[in-house]
């Protein structure tokens, strides 16, 4: 048996009509929690929209977790311990433990502002994959 699952997140337009969070208080329209929907173990990710001028509404930091948000539509900025960074599609920002964050859509704003937040905690990732193993002889499955 494969260890792998298949989650269809549906496409960036239908983001917004999920509703989730971590705790049931902390839910809002806009969140899915992926990694409560698949049986991750060592990162986490959420899937986010945030309509024009809607903001979080709160800032957070983590001590153990690391976390990269990478933008895909829409305008916004990221509010970081002291200083404000502008983000849109093709925006990745990686914040480390322990620095403040929160992030608002701008008011003016073409569209959502949808962004991926991958987690990330326990132990340093090796520059290069020291556990991979490659097969340049196995076909590809759609070959003919």
């Amino acid at each position: 048996m494969s260890d792998y699952e298949v989650l269809d997140i549906g496409g960036l337009d239908q983001w917004r009509d999920h509703h989730g969070g971590f705790r049931p208080e902390s839910s809002r329209d806009g969140r899915r929690v992926v990694d409560h929907e698949l049986s991750m173990q060592f990162i986490g990710m959420t899937a986010n929209a945030l309509e024009p001028g809607e903001e979080a509404g709160y800032w957070h930091r983590h001590a153990r977790v690391e976390e990269l948000y990478v933008f895909l539509a829409g305008r916004g900025q990221m509010g970081l311990d002291g200083g404000i960074v502008d983000v849109g599609p093709g925006s990745a920002v990686r914040v480390g433990q322990g620095v403040w964050r929160t992030w608002r859509a701008a008011p003016e704003s073409p569209e959502q502002l949808r962004w991926l937040c991958i987690r990330a905690g326990g132990y340093e990732l090796p520059h290069f994959p020291d556990d991979s193993e490659r097969d340049n002889d196995r076909l590809s499955p759609w070959a003919d």
